[in-house]
């Protein structure tokens, strides 16, 4: 049973996620929280699966909720996903910074919000292309960190490739084909990595991975086409 909370100061919002959460027979809704410090005292109750959290909200938003969420060890297990009405937006690389897992658009299609709730729940990044080509675009134009490569130094040459592959927005399947291994074996290099940066999940190794300066920015992948999840 994966086990939702869901934070979003408009009742209205909540009520229609729930609607749709409630008819599914794997997915459970623990409790509701209208803004982040209660969504804070709720996470720390149930730990949830999965955390569905608005970006924008009074007391404290989302993002500084995140934050604090993958802050704390005892939440470790809790995957933070972001709504927002607004799509790609500068809170987005906020949101990723602080430790969410993605985010979803409050217009998704109901079928696609069910099965991202399930793809966060199992610890899958919610990194559509479209959103690892404006990520690469943010730092192709406007780095935000200075490139450091001393946490890497951890890294096997194995790990380095597989996590530069899906810093490009490949999946685990598609690392595999690339670097002629096992889709097994692609994930536990991206899961070692993750462990040896110190990273909640894999949309924060993404950005690790521009941060550090392990993947470079390359302008021609914003004009791939098509959509797909990173998982």
């Amino acid at each position: 049973m994966i086990r939702v909370l869901l934070v979003d100061d408009q009742p209205l919002i909540r009520s229609g996620f729930r609607a749709l959460l409630d008819l599914e027979d794997d997915i459970e809704v623990v409790a509701e929280a209208a803004d982040g410090q209660e969504c804070l005292a709720l996470v720390a109750q149930h730990l949830p699966d999965v955390a569905l959290i608005d970006i924008q909200m009074p007391v404290m938003d989302g993002i500084e909720a995140t934050r604090r969420i993958a802050a704390d060890p005892a939440s470790a297990g809790v995957h933070v996903v972001m709504l927002t009405n607004y799509g790609m937006d500068e809170y987005v690389f906020d949101a990723l910074r602080a430790g969410a897992a993605g985010f979803l658009v409050k217009d998704i299609l109901p079928e696609d919000f069910l099965h991202a709730v399930r793809v966060a729940a199992r610890g899958d990044a919610l990194l559509a292309p479209a959103i690892t080509r404006k990520l690469i675009d943010r730092y192709v134009t406007q780095p935000p960190f200075t490139r450091t490569g001393g946490a890497l130094e951890e890294l096997t040459s194995r790990e380095r490739e597989a996590v530069a592959l899906a810093a490009q927005g490949l999946s685990n399947d598609e690392i595999a084909d690339r670097m002629v291994i096992s889709p097994a074996t692609a994930k536990t290099h991206i899961n070692r990595a993750m462990a040896k940066l110190h990273t909640r999940d894999r949309a924060q190794l993404v950005v690790r991975a521009y941060e550090t300066g392990l993947a470079v920015p390359r302008p021609t992948f914003a004009d791939a086409s098509g959509e797909r999840e990173t998982g």
